[in-house]
């Protein structure tokens, strides 16, 4: 049976890989990203440019395991940002986030040189359209670093890890108070939305509807995105199902334990409500007769 899909709307999906590229990481319309980290930082930097960088870093032999980001950038005071997307749960997340911020700052350490140990900036950004299990409360924002866990004091401010739970953002559009709220509601929303609302008057938010448009992509453009919205289908789709598996095989063992718990209760009822006297008495007259048999046949052989 054919694969049926939904009918693209007037936007592109920006949390599909083409969609996340294509806003985030086109050079000439970099003040998109600009303007997301610098709400992120909530006034703590004021990023003004960004430079791109290559998304694959090598090691330093064959044997090393190389580094593949979503995105690389560069900021005008040499702080390195990677920005990622992630579309599902998987083993090792915070291990591979940990090991691309140790690659970029490895990556410092000049060649032959001697070193002062100065570090530049290292930052990791994460869009989740998923929920870390760890995070149990209803904060969708986390501002990870390495910290005194006594004092809660900063033990290093040139690292850090921003995670961004999608899931967890359900503020409506009267709940939108600044533009770190419109942020996260402009990229779960814009691929249902059929113009710009008013509260996103602004001129990065009206760049970012303009060039998601679809109708302004070129032939080339529009065939990338259709297989990426095609494959974030598919695996929306095969996670839905999975999900409905799990459920069905839950109820079905909750089901057999409930007639097991029932057979157990059964027993229960008949052992506590049945007179066992005549029965006891049956029993030890069994046992006793088979307990002189055997005595019979022991003496029979050693006779």
């Amino acid at each position: 049976m054919q694969q049926s899909y939904p009918t693209p709307g007037r936007f592109i999906d920006p949390l599909t890989d083409f969609g996340f590229k294509r806003l985030f990481g086109n050079e000439p319309n970099k003040e998109i990203l600009i303007d997301f980290l610098n709400q992120l930082f909530l006034g703590q930097k004021a990023i003004q440019d960004l430079t791109y960088s290559q998304t694959e870093l090598y090691g330093d032999n064959e044997d090393s395991k190389r580094a593949i980001f979503d995105l690389l950038c560069t900021g005008d005071n040499g702080e390195q940002f990677i920005v990622e997307m992630q579309r599902g749960r998987q083993d090792f997340f915070k291990e591979r986030a940990i090991f691309y911020t140790s690659r970029l700052i490895s990556e410092q350490l000049p060649k032959g040189n001697k070193w002062g140990y100065k570090l530049k900036e290292v930052y990791f950004i994460a869009l989740l359209e998923f929920t870390l299990e760890e995070n149990t409360d209803e904060q969708y924002l986390h501002d990870l670093c390495l910290m005194d866990k006594q004092t809660k004091k900063i033990f290093y401010d040139k690292l850090e890890y921003k995670f961004i739970e999608l899931p967890k953002f359900t503020k409506t559009e009267n709940e939108l108070l600044t533009d770190l709220d419109r942020w996260p509601f402009l990229l779960k929303n814009l691929v249902k939305m059929d113009k710009m609302p008013l509260f996103m008057r602004k001129s990065v938010f009206e760049k970012v509807f303009k060039i998601a448009e679809i109708n302004n992509l070129n032939k080339e453009e529009r065939m990338s995105y259709d297989s990426s919205l095609k494959a974030k289908w598919d695996y929306e789709n095969v996670l839905d199902y999975a999900v409905k598996t799990a459920v069905k095989s839950a109820v079905k063992t909750a089901d057999e334990k409930a007639r097991e718990e029932s057979k157990v209760e059964f027993v229960k009822n008949l052992l506590k409500n049945t007179d066992f006297t005549a029965i006891k008495i049956a029993m030890l007259a069994e046992v006793t007769e088979q307990l002189v048999i055997d005595i019979k046949n022991q003496l029979n052989e050693k006779n």
